[in-house]
């Protein structure tokens, strides 16, 4: 007997909120179709609403396949290209229909039918079906698939379906042109979060197979936007998909992406009107963002974390000891008040407080520089540690870190004060996440996450559990007692019991201390005023479909 859900039963109702200020302009300055009318002439009767959007960011992707990247500024463009099966409600973490209109559980929770929309093309003109579906999945799943191309892992799939000699899903089959059934190997708890995520969005098997390696700059998928150019570390061109399945949408007719590294020309780039929005705003621009009122303020809902992540591959960073005096040496506060102007909290665990399963009866690691000598003299070093550590810093702003060199800068101070000499490496920001991931150069990292998907299983076993090795532990900490706490959680159905399961797994990654986590933020975004339905998702991967000018 099959049970069927609503939508959303698994997910947490996120309770959302986009605060807007300073809304009534309706300039078009700098961007659309719509210049202004000379000075002294007669305005037109109607002016054309602008109809491109240009964003500021900090980054570039990575790569424009979802499916093969981690990075958020990968996955921001692919959001806009692909659909998932499912989708999240907008603004939320709540799950919806989305190329599956509907979906069926069997009793025991290793079934899945999904009933696909029909009538949905790809860009390239063919048609996305059940077949399309399971080519996507087994080419995921398939470490031989000859569609894996050379560089190619698929850390997603492996992340949130397992790993190869474990994988949840055992099989997917096309019942017929517009069903598709998943047969897994156990119950998972988050499945249906997990198939909503963009990394999961399906694309089009004939592009795939005519493009081969080329597709992960020359991505199709079923989309509100077809990608048009790709100008490596300067824009990405998207265009509306005039045959979009969501009637009326998108309502821009192009949307440009561009890479701004600095924070500060990003947001000068934005009160020249030469974008309309810009992602991470310096924390000490946030005054002069609000006393502007051609400009509005954009909150992303919270729900992030950033840590500095320990190599457990490099001594003297396998010692417990040696992790727990860093912790304590760290001023977590000082950070927060001298770097991002009051707009993020200290971390204690590395999932927000704001997610379901969150233990707050842990305490932190104090600040406290004799502790913190007092541990490391413990750990056999009493002067400090022999050797300087190579500490990896981010080269690009992101939600959960608008400039990583200055925060390293002032952990690298608070080092030295227990005697460890710090020196600070940033990378190109692709070299970066490569050499974090193969864990050879840097002892110690920085990094940070946005949930993907409103489980607390995406940051607990996506990022610290050992079968996210090679991946996104890139700590490679391994601790079993974890692992059994976590993969119980996933196969647990009841919500209450899979809380215990995660808060008793914070109490160890506590305990073992594989990072220091630093800071859950609330990033702000800045955009023109007469810009509309910009509503920003706290998953970081907003559609840009409802946004429209004014």
């Amino acid at each position: 007997m099959r049970k069927k859900w609503l939508s959303g039963v698994m997910a947490m109702a996120m309770s959302t909120v986009l605060i807007l200020s300073g809304c009534s302009s309706t300039s078009n300055e700098g961007t659309g179709n719509s210049p202004a009318p000379a000075e002294g002439s007669e305005p037109p009767a109607e002016v054309a609403a602008q109809d491109t959007m240009i964003m500021g960011r900090g980054g570039d992707s990575v790569a424009l396949d979802p499916a093969i990247v981690t990075d958020g500024e990968s996955l921001k463009i692919g959001h806009q290209v692909f659909d998932s099966l499912l989708d999240y409600k907008e603004g939320g973490t709540e799950v919806v229909p989305g190329l599956a209109e509907s979906w069926e559980i069997s009793a025991d929770g290793l079934k899945y039918d999904f009933k696909l929309k029909s009538g949905v093309k790809f860009h390239d003109g063919t048609d996305f079906n059940a077949e399309a579906v399971v080519f996507n999945f087994n080419r995921w799943s398939d470490p031989a698939s000859e569609y894996k191309f050379e560089g190619d892992s698929f850390d997603y799939y492996d992340s949130m379906f397992g790993p190869e000699d474990g994988r949840v899903i055992k099989e997917v089959k096309a019942i017929d042109e517009t069903t598709v059934e998943f047969t897994l190997n156990q119950p998972q708890a988050p499945f249906l979060q997990n198939i909503a995520m963009t990394p999961f969005g399906i694309a089009s098997p004939t592009a795939i197979q005519e493009k081969k390696e080329n597709f992960k700059s020359e991505p199709v998928g079923t989309g509100p936007f077809v990608f048009k150019e790709w100008k490596r570390n300067d824009s990405i061109t998207l265009e509306k998909n005039p045959n979009y399945w969501k009637e009326g949408l998108p309502k821009l007719n192009k949307v440009i992406v561009r890479s701004i590294p600095d924070n500060t020309a990003r947001f000068n780039a934005l009160q020249n009107g030469e974008i309309d929005i810009m992602e991470d705003l310096n924390p000490d621009d946030l005054s002069i963002l609000e006393g502007n009122s051609e400009l509005q303020k954009i909150e992303r809902p919270p729900f992030n974390v950033s840590y500095i992540g320990f190599n457990f591959k490099k001594k003297p960073f396998d010692n417990v000891k040696v992790r727990q005096a860093l912790n304590h040496a760290v001023n977590k506060q000082g950070i927060i008040d001298a770097f991002f102007a009051g707009q993020a909290q200290a971390a204690v665990n590395p999932m927000p407080p704001t997610l379901w399963g969150y233990n707050d009866s842990i305490e932190d690691y104090a600040y406290d520089l004799e502790k913190a000598k007092a541990l490391l003299a413990e750990a056999g070093y009493p002067d400090g540690l022999p050797d300087p550590v190579t500490f990896y810093a981010m080269p690009v702003s992101r939600p959960y870190m608008p400039d990583g060199k200055k925060v390293a800068e002032a952990i690298q101070a608070d080092f030295e004060k227990i005697g460890v000499t710090v020196n600070i490496e940033s990378p190109e920001w692709a070299t970066y996440l490569d050499d974090a991931k193969a864990g050879v150069k840097d002892d110690i990292y920085m990094l940070g996450w946005t949930g993907d998907n409103g489980d607390p299983d995406n940051f607990l076993y996506t990022l610290l559990d050992k079968d996210a090795i090679p991946g996104n532990n890139r700590s490679f900490y391994v601790n079993e007692e974890l692992h059994t706490l976590l993969t119980s959680a996933q196969k647990e159905t009841d919500q209450d019991k899979r809380a215990e399961f995660y808060k008793q797994a914070q109490v160890i990654i506590k305990e073992d201390a594989p990072w220091i986590p630093l800071v859950h933020t609330t990033p702000i975004l800045a955009g023109k005023a007469n810009l509309k339905d910009f509503v920003p998702s706290p998953l970081g991967t907003e559609s840009y479909a409802n946004a429209y000018f004014e």
